[in-house]
């Protein structure tokens, strides 16, 4: 079970250098097994409104949520715990969000950020999982 970044979307959303891959990945692995956060979610809303790509989101939401992603978040009790895991890994407030996230849920986390390379859970990229 997977819980997958934000700039996993975003690289396929954006057309980027890797979204070939990121594009492979979601044709090989059951939606059913994949996870994001209500923090990815509005994060790829921002930066898709940004750059006027109103029918780009809307399309992500009807293809890979309305029949597919399961969202989690976390609770209040949960966010109050968010410091220590940032002071420990040293996380800015996304990465400690997706971290505590996969935490929780038991999740490996698919990122393209090395940030998680730092923490227990460590992170795997989409092309590792395909392997």
């Amino acid at each position: 079970m997977y819980l997958v970044d934000t700039n996993i979307f975003l690289e396929a959303l954006l057309r980027q250098e890797r979204a070939a891959e990121v594009e492979s990945f979601f044709q090989s692995i059951d939606l059913d097994t994949i996870f994001m956060t209500d923090f990815s979610v509005y994060s790829i809303g921002i930066a898709l409104f940004r750059v006027k790509n109103f029918t780009v989101f809307t399309r992500f939401v009807e293809d890979m949520i309305v029949d597919g992603i399961s969202i989690l978040s976390l609770t209040p009790e949960d966010l109050k715990t968010l410091n220590q895991s940032t002071q420990k890994f040293n996380l800015d407030f996304d990465d400690v969000y997706q971290y505590a996230v996969a935490e929780k849920y038991d999740l490996q986390i698919i990122s393209f950020d090395k940030d998680f390379d730092l923490t227990e859970r460590g992170r795997k990229e989409p092309i590792d999982v395909l392997k």
